[in-house]
């Protein structure tokens, strides 16, 4: 996960983590940005973290965006003009 700049954090069976991925996912590919997601399931601190807010989406390492992501705010984090 080091070399990747977009890390999406969520849980299998929510709605709001499937929209975040559709729209990480896009933006990701059209800009050439690698990106990772992981389940709160699978590890216990960010359960701790982020068990309400999910999903999240981290930066480079910051926290970006939680429940919905917008895809022009994750375009602006990323350095990315919309072409």
């Amino acid at each position: 996960m080091a070399e990747d700049r977009v890390l999406l954090v969520g849980k299998p069976g929510c709605h709001l983590c499937d929209d975040a991925r559709t729209v990480v996912a896009e933006v990701c590919a059209a800009a050439g940005v690698p990106w990772a997601e992981v389940s709160i399931l699978d590890d216990p601190g960010l359960a701790d973290l982020y068990a309400e807010q999910i999903p999240v989406v981290i930066v480079d390492g910051q926290m970006h965006d939680f429940w919905r992501v917008d895809a022009e705010r994750l375009r602006a984090a990323l350095g990315i003009e919309r072409r």
